[in-house]
Formats: C-alpha cells, sequence, structure tokens
C-alpha cells in the first residue's frame, strides 16, 4: 500500500502548491476538503493542516478535530493550520495590529528541535496572514521568530504536533522545503519511495487489474496528459487500446500530420480522423464564443462516438484527466464558477455507456512530464505548449471561416518557429496568434490597405491559473513582426499582447 500524506484543505491559494512540494520530496500526497476528511489508514505516515482566507476567529470558520487526528498521526498546521492548532488547544489568536504580508527574517530559533533541523538564522521566510497567535498554551513551546512575529513556529511538547506561521511551500521561504524534509522524514518517517518509475510500474499492474482483456478507446490531442496516458494504457493492455485523434481543421499549420507520425514512432493504434469539414459547417455563422465552444464540442461527440461504434467490444474510456481537476471538483468551494465551459476532451455524453479509465488522476502536470520522460516519450510532446481543446476556432474572435483560419496558421506557424530557433520556446509556458475582428489601415508598396491585425500572446506561468505576459525581446518580436506582415497575405499589423492574468485571461475568448 502507497504510503501517503493527507493534506486538509481550508480553502487557501497555496494548497496545491503544498502538495507539490511534498511530492518534489518523492512523497506522495493527496488533498481532501475540510470537511471530506478521508478514511486514515495504516497507509497515512501524517496530516497537514492548510491555510486559508478565513479566520478562526469566525463564527462559521472552517474546522476540523485535529485532536482525533493527532492522536494517530503526526501533524503540521500551516499559518491557518496552525492558528486552528493553537485555539482548539487553547490558546489565543487575535487580530494582527498590521497584516504581516511578505518576507521576514528568522532571528531566534530552536536548532534542536526536529522540524528546524538545518534551518539557519536569518533565514527568509513568507508571511500572509491578518491573525497572529498571541497566547499558547503551557506545554507549547516557540520554536521561531522572526521581528514581526513572536509566534512563528511551535511545537507541543512530547507529541508530534507541530505549527508554523509561515509559508514554507512558496519559493520565497528559503528553507522551507528543508523544513517540509524534517516533517515527512525525521517526523512521519517516510520513506520518500515515490518516483516517476515507482509510479509506471504500480499504474500499469493497476491498469491491468482493472481493465483485464476489456477494450478501451481513447481521444488523443497531441498534448502531454493525453500522451502520457496513451502509452500508459499502451503498456499495460497492448493492442486492446484504440486511440482516435480527429482533424477540427483547427489546428495549428501541419499539426495533424505531424502528430500521427510521432504517435505511429511510438507504437500507439492510432486512426486519424479528417472531419474538417464537419466543425466547418456547424461553425458557419457562429461569433459568439460560448456558441463556438459547443458547436466544436457537439461534433467533437459525434465524430468520436461514430468512430468508438467502429471498434468491437469497447468497454472503457481513457482519459488523460490530471490531480488539479479532480481537487477542483471536490475543493472546498465546491466547482469553480464557469468563466468558459471545458474544453478538453473529458466529460463525453452518457448515451456512450462506457466507463472510465484515468491513469493520471493523482499526478500534477510537472509529474506528468517527468513521467513522460520516464517512459522515454519524445521532448516535441512532453515540451509542447498547452494548446486549448477547441483549437484556433477560440483564438478567431468572432466567425470562423476557412480564410481566417489558413491566415492565423501562417501567422502563428512563423510565430512559433521564431520562437523556438531563438531558444524562446522553452521559457514560455504557452504562446499562440489570435486573429482580431478588425481592421486597420496600412501602406505596402505606396498602396493604402485596410486589411486584418493579428495579436500575439505569450505567457509564464507554472499551472495556468495565474500568469505573467513574457518579456520577449523587442528585436525577435520585430523580426516576427516583419515576417508575418511580409509572408501572410491579409495582414498589415502585428500587436503584442501585455495583460497577465487576472485580470485578463491566457485566451481572448
Amino acid at each position: 500500500m502507497q504510503e501517503k500524506i493527507i493534506i486538509l484543505d481550508f480553502g487557501s491559494q497555496y494548497t496545491q502548491l503544498i502538495a507539490r512540494r511534498v511530492r518534489e520530496l518523492n512523497v506522495y500526497c493527496e488533498i481532501h476538503p475540510f470537511h471530506h476528511v478521508p478514511v486514515l489508514d495504516e497507509s497515512v505516515k501524517g496530516v497537514i493542516l492548510s491555510g486559508s482566507p478565513h479566520s478562526v476567529r469566525e463564527a462559521q470558520a472552517p474546522n476540523v478535530d485535529f485532536q482525533a487526528i493527532a492522536a494517530k498521526y503526526p501533524v503540521l498546521g500551516i499559518c491557518y493550520g496552525a492558528q486552528l492548532i493553537a485555539q482548539q488547544s487553547g490558546g489565543q489568536v487575535m487580530p494582527s495590529k498590521i497584516r504581516e504580508y511578505g518576507r521576514a527574517n528568522i532571528h531566534e530559533l530552536q536548532s534542536s528541535n526536529k522540524l528546524m533541523k538545518g534551518i539557519p538564522l536569518q533565514s527568509q521566510v513568507w508571511m500572509s496572514h491578518g491573525d497572529t497567535i498571541s497566547e499558547i498554551p503551557a506545554n507549547f513551546e516557540i520554536i521561531a521568530s522572526t521581528d514581526a512575529v513572536k509566534i512563528a513556529a511551535f511545537h507541543v511538547s512530547e507529541t508530534n504536533i507541530y505549527g508554523i506561521q509561515f509559508h514554507p511551500e512558496v519559493t520565497h521561504s528559503t528553507d522551507g522545503k528543508q523544513l517540509l524534509q524534517n516533517f515527512l522524514v525525521d517526523i512521519c518517517a517516510c520513506s520518500q519511495d515515490w518516483t516517476p518509475d515507482a509510479f509506471i510500474e504500480t499504474t500499469i499492474a493497476a491498469l491491468q487489474a482493472q481493465l483485464g482483456n476489456d477494450q478501451v478507446v481513447l481521444g488523443l490531442s497531441g498534448g502531454v496528459d493525453s500522451s502520457v496516458a496513451a502509452i500508459l494504457l499502451h503498456k499495460a493492455i497492448g493492442k486492446n487500446l484504440h486511440c482516435i485523434f480527429v482533424d477540427n481543421g483547427l489546428l495549428r499549420k501541419n499539426e495533424y500530420q505531424e502528430v500521427l507520425a510521432s504517435y505511429e514512432h511510438m507504437g500507439l493504434n492510432v486512426k486519424g480522423v479528417d472531419a474538417k469539414e464537419l466543425f466547418y459547417a456547424e461553425l458557419k455563422g457562429l461569433s459568439d464564443p460560448e456558441q463556438k465552444r459547443k458547436a466544436i464540442g457537439k461534433v467533437f461527440i459525434d465524430v468520436f462516438d461514430t468512430e468508438s461504434h467502429l471498434i468491437e467490444n469497447v468497454k472503457w474510456l481513457g482519459q488523460g484527466t490530471i490531480y488539479p481537476d479532480v481537487i477542483e471538483s471536490v475543493s472546498v468551494k465546491g466547482p469553480s464558477a464557469t468563466i468558459k465551459s471545458h474544453h478538453n476532451v473529458g466529460g463525453l455524453p452518457d448515451f456512450m455507456k462506457l466507463k472510465v479509465v484515468e491513469p493520471l488522476n493523482t499526478l500534477f502536470k510537472d509529474e506528468v512530464r517527468r513521467v513522460g520522460r520516464a517512459l522515454a516519450i519524445d521532448d516535441k510532446i512532453l515540451n509542447r505548449h498547452p494548446f486549448p481543446g477547441p483549437g484556433l476556432g477560440i483564438r478567431i474572435l468572432g466567425e470562423v471561416t476557412k480564410e481566417k483560419i489558413d491566415i492565423l496558421q501562417q501567422a502563428d506557424y512563423i510565430y512559433i518557429n521564431h520562437l523556438k530557433n531563438a531558444g524562446w520556446y522553452d521559457k514560455i509556458w504557452q504562446a499562440g496568434a489570435i486573429f482580431l475582428p478588425v481592421q486597420s489601415v496600412g501602406v505596402m508598396g505606396d498602396e493604402r490597405t485596410y486589411e486584418h491585425v493579428v495579436a500575439l500572446r505569450a505567457v509564464e506561468s507554472v499551472d495556468g491559473m495565474t500568469a505573467d505576459w513574457s518579456p520577449i525581446p523587442y528585436d525577435l518580436l520585430a523580426k516576427i513582426s516583419n515576417d508575418i506582415i511580409n509572408q501572410v497575405k491579409g495582414v498589415n499589423r502585428v500587436v503584442y499582447d501585455i495583460s497577465s492574468k487576472p485580470p485578463a485571461t491566457i485566451e481572448w475568448e
């Protein structure tokens, strides 16, 4: 049984980051909302209580019986979690005189404490809280302080209960990883055996037991998640996996042929389906982004359903769902408000009557890539930028036409190739060109033109939840702009989007 750490989520924006830091230390962990504590069995090595935007002083503050948990397992409270431990133990939590947010330095430290091993005086930590622990019970000992926060970390004597007011999971806490390692290894006695190779071995065995000799169908997108899921399933069930790659006519230039060739070299059983005209017909006359998404989704489902019925005795639908999708669906706040409808392959309708298998639903995106490398998947697929399911259909603002698709494919092709040749592609999380619903005046060859505008978008991000625009050098942008205007007929102006998310989104629709 895989040993694990349980993280109880009280709604902090950093909860997923805690999990990722734990995973980086080769320890498996799971996030569960505080009001849905899982059955804690012998596989659990410890429990972490997350931060929260709430105050423990609120009448309806998120709460959990940590005493019952701590009776069996080591507990680490982070920020709100530490305040909860202090309050439930008879301590006092009060509003801070000033909001304690940003960098601080530890100036008092009990280095002999297990949690503080290897952490130097003046170590930088990241604070983010409006309340502070003002009093602690007699059996609590202070093990770290900053200038502004006397009780920056504590230990309940003769127990494995710890609390820290700062956030070790963020990179601004320079020794945060060491502190987490101390908790996981020295206090919880985790063996640190959660590795890509171990995941592959256990997942393949689990898939073989789950699927037996059943037939599985999987929709490939050319992206990281579906590709890694496909290879894992292929290693588990071989020829019983049937992959379908649909050309919706909204892919990047040459992408359909290149992706099919990549998959064939990987030994996958892949069928390419050219459905461009079906998608174009459904999109005709539509300009609203949500209507376009629904139209693209409808045709995809129809095509995928038709192709699935051509395969005998299919019982399972393979999907590349990853862990953030799972977390989102059972979060403290519930599913997020719809900003846009889901634009991945998942969520096929009930009428398909297929059971779902999701080999990646315990992994974060960076872990998916590490597993992909362990499976020897080509870096061209693993390092591919995220690309929306509706493809260029939502990068063309307004009605989608064949003319606009051709223009955008060419512009995007020039843009991406320049980024790759200049060594910038791998520095950027996502990049793409956008066809704008405006025309502008230009002068080309002594003639006045009135042609289309293309916007370039490039962002830096970790998981797409937040993003900053990428500072691509001006001289590179100049080359890209010049080549697009000179080589793509119908474009006379190129602009660069310098909006961050929030308030903007990464895609324009």
